[in-house]
């Protein structure tokens, strides 16, 4: 983990510890403790399957794909890939960190870098619009309702849909007009470079035009295999429908009724939804205040905090300690295998 990786894992802690408080400040903690051990163990337990579904379909996506230009590829270590991105995203500012590192680690293992790319630049691009098409869907048929439940809060619902259909049309952009594209990063650059803002780098320059390139594979792929693609983006939805549906897991293990489970679902979308694209290290305090918004008139009492503190940890800090080991053995696994390449290399 190199040094901006610790600060964000600083940062990552500093933002659970603030937002514990601000979680329980005013609650009694016995009351929220009785109310959470009222979760019947079988339903705790089919939440957790759900939630490693969740990370391991990415994993089974990365495999798909990778095999369709790689040939055979081992679906346990593209599962790997999928915790890793899921452990470096969650400490970093608006998930940044994730693809990095595991492109990094495909690399190490023998992905050519190109198809690597392409890969995970797919499932990032199917990722984002599969959750545009279901907030868009939620705006059509159930916005009187989600403005009832979410009150003052709806605005960052907005907030957060804008933000993805505008990531989703920019990558789109990029994918399909990648000299329109470079175009306007060396632009860029060349006008930060006149500022001073940047120093003079061939280098940099050399990796923005690469990029460029990288994106417009992914597009020629995409053209070049539709069936896939529609796999991919039927399997998205489910992966994306998984862990709403956790919620509705959570909520009747807890012994509650009244709620449809599509109406759940609904609500933890719209929390996603509002939350995903804001520059926080795994979404900390922002996820908490929507869901409250959310779900304070499905969950009533101690029952709406020991449901947020069930539910999020099932669905990102079970996931997370998960993924910090997952990242481990990936670390000293590739530590192990340079080590033998400079001794090979030696003899």
């Amino acid at each position: 983990m190199n040094r901006k990786n610790v600060i964000s894992a600083g940062f990552f802690c500093l933002l659970v510890v603030l937002t514990a408080a601000a979680i329980f400040r005013g609650n009694d903690m016995n009351t929220v403790v009785a109310a959470m051990t009222t979760l019947d163990p079988f339903y705790l337990l089919a939440a957790a399957v759900t939630a490693l579904f969740f990370t391991s379909a990415e994993g089974i996506m990365i495999w798909y794909l990778l095999t369709s230009l790689e040939g055979r590829t081992n679906l346990l270590t593209c599962i790997k890939y999928s915790f890793v991105g899921f452990f470096y995203s969650g400490i970093t500012p608006s998930a940044t960190g994730g693809q990095p590192m595991q492109l990094y680690y495909m690399q190490k293992e023998g992905h050519k870098v190109s198809d690597s790319s392409v890969v995970l630049m797919t499932v990032a691009v199917v990722y984002k619009f599969v959750l545009v098409m279901i907030g868009i869907g939620i705006l059509i048929f159930y916005r009187t309702p989600l403005m009832g439940y979410l009150g003052k809060y709806i605005y960052l619902y907005y907030l957060g849909l804008f933000l993805n259909t505008a990531l989703v049309v920019v990558l789109l952009f990029v994918m399909a007009t990648p000299n329109c594209f470079k175009t306007i990063i060396l632009f860029g650059e060349a006008l930060l470079k006149k500022l001073h803002l940047l120093k003079k780098s061939g280098e940099r320059t050399e990796k923005l035009i690469e990029m460029a390139d990288q994106y417009h594979e992914a597009v020629l792929f995409l053209a070049g295999h539709k069936r896939k693609l529609l796999f991919i983006v039927l399997f998205t939805f489910i992966q994306r429908c998984s862990v709403f549906f956790l919620t509705w897991l959570i909520y009747r293990g807890m012994g509650l009724s009244g709620e449809s489970m599509l109406g759940i679902m609904i609500l933890q979308a719209s929390v996603y939804i509002a939350v995903d694209m804001l520059p926080l290290p795994g979404s900390q305090g922002i996820t908490e205040i929507m869901y409250k918004a959310s779900f304070g008139q499905v969950f009533s009492g101690a029952y709406l905090p020991a449901s947020m503190c069930l539910t999020r940890g099932m669905n990102f800090y079970f996931l997370l300690i998960v993924s910090a080991f997952t990242a481990i053995y990936c670390h000293f696994q590739t530590q192990r295998q340079g080590k033998k390449g400079i001794a090979g290399r030696k003899r």
